[in-house]
């Protein structure tokens, strides 16, 4: 496989592809896994007043895993792309508060109207 060498000021097809919905959608799947985890681990801590905040970082962890290997198995994304999206989706579920619904729901809405390509 031949590598495209794109110069300044010129632009492939390939590069063209990457538009809005490959830099910032989510495949729909992982964002519904995300804000479903990230619910229950917002309603364990708040029960157990913060004392599982261990496990929710090992979860966290974990479902950054499975969001960086499904992004790029099933959204079409390449390895610095997933593993930074797999990285944000990590962080925010890590952190004790609800915000990966608010922000992975839209990822994942953006994500349906996603072409995979190649």
């Amino acid at each position: 496989m031949k590598a495209e060498v794109i110069s300044p000021g010129r632009s492939s097809d390939a590069a063209m592809g990457r538009g809005f919905t490959s830099k910032f959608g989510l495949h729909p799947g992982m964002a519904l896994l995300t804000v479903g985890v990230d619910t229950m681990l917002f309603a364990s801590d708040i029960a157990t007043a913060g004392f599982i905040i261990p496990l929710t970082l090992a979860v966290a962890a974990g479902l950054g895993v499975v969001t960086f290997m499904a992004q790029k198995k099933w959204y079409g994304d390449d390895n610095e792309s997933a593993f930074i999206k797999a990285a944000i989706v990590a962080g925010l579920t890590a952190i004790p508060t609800s915000l990966p619904g608010f922000l992975c729901a839209p990822a994942g809405v953006v994500g349906l109207f996603h072409r995979k390509r190649g």
